[in-house]
């Protein structure tokens, strides 16, 4: 075991070039600009000079808010839950978008509709409505993102670190929301005016351009690409991703083309698809599709939202004087338990996260339902109790449920239906996200701290989607993913034992692709008879093809 770990941790290094990790943090910035948004507007709410431009006229609120203004649950709602609804609009076009124009150019075209979003909230002065329709434009561009980031990264990267780039847009999306809280801290206190919450929104333009130049230099992906006929534009994107150090080794590109080029060949061979294609029974397309919308779905009921959009005034009791201290407190926990999060997922693969996650964050939600219901809560021992118990349920979200369902939703669907499908399931996360945002604060004045009861059963819901209906898809090619799923024989909680046909483990597999890769590249001059047994395992293509492919590159 100690020598395959030893092997892995080589064949990752040995992948993981420069254009990779630039292909992985840029493309992640699109989780950056969600995380800005959200974090952005739990600060606004409680600005003085937001609150005298857009919320209504309540004397009685002058104590709590320093002015005479507070939003009613309607308005605040609204302005916080447009944001979702945008989002939702924008993960169902972005399927159409990027077939049209590919992943890349959608993303860019996105980019810029992020930067109209932001603008009108910028010009906004008086009309609470006119904030609300800015989000939702930014949300219409943050949604498309949501889908198109793990679709780009997952039909990009080598498979070895596929799952870890994948997360990381999950990492971008708390660091997003921790620098919003930084910058909401630091624009409050240099202006008590319209920069309070115009200066944090002016410097979301700077995400949004670091996204869009990145895209212009990024080539489009692979398998997009073949899958379009561009078969010289394919090799040349592989090639641009293999980098400098793996520059001359053609079998590792040869490889990777031959297996886009087989699947591709095979889904070519199917109608052309629309939106529903994506609830075709056959070959499991429609139980992956609804398994995607469901574990998007439970990702929102897990609760963390409740935290995000409403942490400032869940944890009055606490005493802090500054509410934007709560935020930073919440916001650090959030991206400091995301790298562990990463490791979690290269390592105990897709499924004992979510299952072992979903539990933890179960457990403490209990807790800080039963202390925040039960317990004297102006009592700062109890304040503190709960402010620990929901980092402690954070850990567990940041580090298991928030990137292990953006990798699963890169990871399940088949080619010829990736986009539409995972249009759909995103479109859960937001629909979910939408309606937590805009109910919470009329649940919360109703049943309090008992709302933790209500998102603790619902992890408990979610674990056992996971247990049931999920197939472990760790350290597989996404070819092999849609083979492990269309096998008969494979149940959810077995499919850990899955392997490649030809195979007796994963490991197995792991192992005899690096070396029929070192073989091809003449790295090991006595195992050639070895490579024609391994290719034949394989199935390669006829002679010809592969002829074809090896002297185009």
């Amino acid at each position: 075991m100690g020598l395959f770990k030893s092997q892995r941790f080589s064949d990752i290094k040995a992948v993981a070039s420069g254009p990779v990790i630039a292909i992985g943090l840029t493309a992640s910035m699109g989780g950056f600009l969600f995380g800005a948004d959200t974090g952005q507007i739990s600060g606004f709410l409680i600005m003085r000079d937001f609150l005298r431009r857009f919320a209504q006229f309540k004397p009685e609120e002058e104590e709590k808010n320093g002015v005479p203004y507070g939003f009613n649950n309607v308005r605040e709602g609204l302005v916080v839950g447009l944001l979702s609804i945008g989002c939702l609009i924008g993960a169902l076009i972005a399927a159409p978008i990027s077939n049209r124009l590919g992943r890349r150019m959608a993303m860019i075209s996105l980019c810029g509709v992020f930067l109209v979003g932001n603008t009108i909230q910028i010009a906004s002065f008086h009309a609470w409505y006119q904030v609300a329709i800015g989000r939702f434009i930014c949300g219409l561009a943050v949604g498309g993102l949501s889908v198109l980031v793990p679709v780009y990264v997952s039909e990009t990267v080598p498979k070895q670190i596929r799952g870890a780039l994948v997360a990381t847009y999950q990492l971008f999306v708390t660091m997003g929301i921790l620098t919003s809280y930084c910058v909401n801290l630091g624009t409050s206190h240099v202006d008590d005016g319209p920069w309070s919450w115009r200066g944090a929104l002016m410097i979301g333009y700077l995400w949004a351009l670091i996204l869009m130049g990145g895209m212009f230099i990024l080539p489009e992906t692979p398998r997009y690409l073949l899958s379009q006929g561009r078969k010289d534009d394919c090799i040349k994107a592989l090639k641009w991703i293999a980098g400098k150090k793996n520059k001359g080794n053609q079998a590792l590109i040869e490889s990777q083309y031959q297996e886009m080029s087989s699947m591709i060949h095979e889904e070519k061979s199917f109608a052309k698809k629309s939106f529903f294609s994506s609830f075709d029974p056959k070959d499991k397309v429609m139980y992956r599709t609804i398994l995607g919308f469901a574990l998007q779905m439970f990702q929102q009921l897990t609760g963390a939202n409740y935290f995000f959009y409403y942490g400032t005034t869940i944890f009055q009791s606490v005493g802090l004087t500054n509410p934007y201290v709560t935020q930073i407190i919440l916001g650090s926990v959030n991206v400091v338990s995301t790298f562990p999060g990463l490791w979690f997922i290269e390592r105990y693969g897709r499924r004992k996260p979510l299952i072992f996650g979903g539990l933890w964050q179960c457990a403490w939600l209990i807790v800080f339902a039963v202390v925040g219901s039960e317990c004297d809560q102006n009592s700062k021992t109890v304040g503190s109790v709960l402010i620990f118990s929901a980092c402690m349920f954070i850990f567990g979200f940041a580090s298991t449920w928030g990137p292990g369902v953006w990798v699963a939703i890169g990871e399940i669907f088949p080619l010829r239906v990736r986009s539409h499908s995972a249009s759909f399931a995103t479109a859960g996360n937001w629909s979910w996200n939408f309606l937590l945002a805009f109910f919470t604060p009329y649940i919360t004045s109703s049943i309090g701290y008992r709302y933790g009861y209500v998102f603790a059963g619902c992890n408990l819901i979610g674990v056992l989607i996971v247990f049931f209906f999920y197939y472990e898809s760790s350290n597989l090619t996404l070819e092999q993913v849609d083979q492990m799923y269309t096998d008969p024989d494979t149940k959810p909680w077995k499919s850990s034992s899955w392997v490649p046909k030809g195979y007796s483990s994963r490991r197995e597999a792991a192992e005899d692709e690096k070396e029929r890769a070192d073989i091809n590249a003449g790295l090991r001059e006595d195992g050639r008879t070895q490579h024609i047994e391994n290719a034949d395992r394989q199935g390669s293509m006829d002679s010809h093809t592969t002829k074809e492919s090896t002297n185009a590159i």
